[in-house]
């Protein structure tokens, strides 16, 4: 793709105010000829989303791509991302957005909100232009996001297996196994985690997310295929009815340990169900907070610890996919980088935990590869 065919930063930077003019709310009424681009470029539509969506995912990764700080609330506020802000007003937007900075909301419309904006624009525009140079590297991100999401074509003869990576943190080296396959083939980790809506409501199991496969995995059926007892479901139940949370949302983070149902027979003995997405109101489509993935990842590993000595053997392994990157719309780099802040904090303080990831392509295990390669680089460098 050639660089002249990146939208200008001046035009992106003209349709972000008109957006957060009118809000998301109404997104599809609005012509949006380079953000439209933008995210034609990045390869964010796959044919089963609409230009509007794929324009407001397109917002989402850009800020996410700020660093955390002023800025980055600043322009959650200010477009509507912030969870629950997304049918605010305008003038309520920017008035959360000034209280960010602790300046009035005049002193914040002529100078914070144009850098803010600024910076959200500047950020589309670097996306744009880094998925132009090798093509070859967006194709891959393109099937790699399919296959997690759930849109999964025949997997490879290499994307079955194992990698293990060793990994430096702090003044040691941890291992880390990278499964490439399908959650529901894991073998002998004592716990996964299972990504799932504030709401613990669980898909239904012929669907293809990581949820809906242990679901499925995890149930007693008979001698001939026929289910007898959805023991995952009926145990994330009887968990939100013991902690007072049946049929309400519990806060994102929260994480809800259970009983692994039939994966005992894998060697899996727990299943911690971890709310990262949260429902958007009227639509199928959920929200999920690239902090919330840290939190949950970190309650994950404390439950970890609580629930280690009650077993026998104690608890040792874990396991995690890459939370949010399916329909709740990280990119995996964020998606990992959120998790792993939250296990190498752990395992700096001295945890012990056999630490295991599971994705279904081999593009997303090189993405892992990669990330990781980086932490043991940069920890080199700073010894």
């Amino acid at each position: 793709m050639l660089h002249s065919d990146l939208p200008d930063h001046t035009s992106v930077l003209r349709e972000v105010r008109e957006l957060r003019r009118v809000g998301l709310v109404r997104l599809r009424e609005l012509e949006l000829p380079a953000l439209a681009r933008a995210a034609d470029m990045i390869d964010l539509p796959d044919g089963r989303e609409s230009r509007p969506a794929a324009v407001e995912r397109l917002l989402r990764l850009a800020v996410t791509r700020i660093d955390p700080g002023n800025l980055h609330t600043a322009a959650e506020y200010s477009l509507g991302l912030a969870q629950g802000t997304r049918d605010w007003p305008p003038a309520d937007r920017r008035k959360h957005a000034a209280g960010v900075y602790g300046v009035s909301v005049e002193r914040f419309r002529k100078h914070h909100e144009a850098l803010v904006l600024g910076e959200v624009a500047e950020q589309v525009i670097r996306m744009a232009a880094r998925a132009g140079q090798p093509n070859r590297a967006a194709q891959s991100r393109q099937a790699d996001q399919a296959g997690e999401a759930g849109d999964v074509g025949p997997l490879s003869p290499a994307s079955s297996g194992h990698r293990s990576l060793r990994v430096r943190v702090g003044e040691r080296t941890a291992l880390v196994t990278v499964h490439v396959h399908p959650v529901d083939l894991l073998r002998d980790v004592d716990v996964v985690v299972s990504p799932t809506n504030t709401y613990l409501a669980l898909p239904e199991p012929y669907k293809s997310s990581v949820s809906a496969s242990l679901r499925r995995v995890g149930a007693l059926r008979g001698s001939t295929g026929e289910l007898v007892e959805d023991l995952v479901h009926e145990e994330l139940r009887r968990w939100a009815v013991r902690h007072g949370a049946p049929g309400r949302a519990v806060l994102p983070g929260t994480v809800a340990a259970v009983g692994a149902g039939a994966l005992v027979e894998q060697g899996v003995r727990r299943i911690y169900h971890a709310a990262v997405a949260v429902p958007r109101l009227g639509t199928n489509d959920y929200d999920v907070l690239p902090a919330d993935v840290t939190r949950a990842v970190a309650r994950a590993l404390a439950v970890l610890a609580e629930e280690r000595r009650q077993f026998d053997p104690p608890l040792r392994s874990i396991c995690l996919p890459l939370l949010g990157s399916g329909r709740g719309g990280l990119p995996y780099e964020v998606s990992l980088g959120m998790l792993w802040a939250a296990v190498e904090a752990e395992l700096i303080r001295g945890a012990q935990w056999e630490v295991h990831l599971v994705v279904r392509r081999p593009a997303a295990a090189d993405l892992i590869e990669r990330q990781l390669a980086v932490v043991k680089a940069v920890a080199g460098r700073t010894r």
